[in-house]
């Protein structure tokens, strides 16, 4: 994922705002206590994430991928006043360490964190999206963008994360999941309901703007 210079990037956080306490605290201890920590989004990550909400001011918000809440702290700092987020995944193993930052953050009583098969429950949130964040199973990015496009607003927002996947997608053998990830963009790409940008930030974000 390290596609910039470290010193270039070190700058760029450096001049960036900086995470909040509990941001701190919880990339800290993501860091100590749960696999894979290079699955939290990060300061610069988290904060262009935050800056993308505040400039659309989402009423609601479906994340796909909850992690450790990381990003859904993030994403709901831009609710607007009344807003909502929910939140899905997979691993109620982590479900308590979210919701106690979601609760330190002071947004418990604005996000929702569904435990189980986003393909099941994304169907019974009978919601308009504004904004939607996929970072969840790679081979089944499609399917969710499926699943939601036709319920996001004209003018909502699907950001999806890892869409680069440490350059892999430029492979030309690729395993399933580059292979998956690899499709999404080029589908993505070619949907003309949609405006997209593939920014290069970390491991890529594809953003996609529902135009009709």
């Amino acid at each position: 994922m390290e596609f910039i210079d470290p010193k270039i990037e070190n700058y760029a956080a450096e001049h960036s705002d900086q995470e909040s306490e509990v941001l701190a605290k919880l990339n800290r201890e993501t860091h100590a206590k749960v696999l894979i920590p290079r699955m939290l989004s990060g300061h610069i990550q988290g904060r262009v994430l935050s800056m993308l909400s505040k400039l659309h001011q989402p009423n609601r918000i479906l994340e796909i991928g909850t992690y450790t809440g990381y990003s859904g702290i993030c994403l709901a700092e831009g609710l607007k006043a009344g807003g909502h987020l929910h939140t899905i995944d997979v691993n109620e193993e982590l479900e308590d360490m979210a919701n106690r930052y979601f609760e330190l953050a002071g947004l418990s009583n604005c996000i929702t964190m569904h435990i189980g098969n986003a393909m099941e429950i994304i169907p019974k949130l009978e919601e308009t999206w504004d904004m939607v964040f996929i970072d969840a199973d790679k081979e089944n990015y499609l399917n969710y963008y499926n699943l939601v496009i036709d319920r996001v607003a004209i003018g909502g927002l699907i950001i999806a994360d890892n869409v680069l996947w440490s350059g892999k997608v430029l492979d030309d053998q690729q395993d399933e999941e580059t292979s998956a990830l690899d499709h999404f963009n080029k589908t993505i790409q070619q949907d003309p309901r949609v405006e997209n940008l593939l920014l290069p930030i970390r491991d890529g974000l594809m953003c996609a703007r529902r135009i009709r």
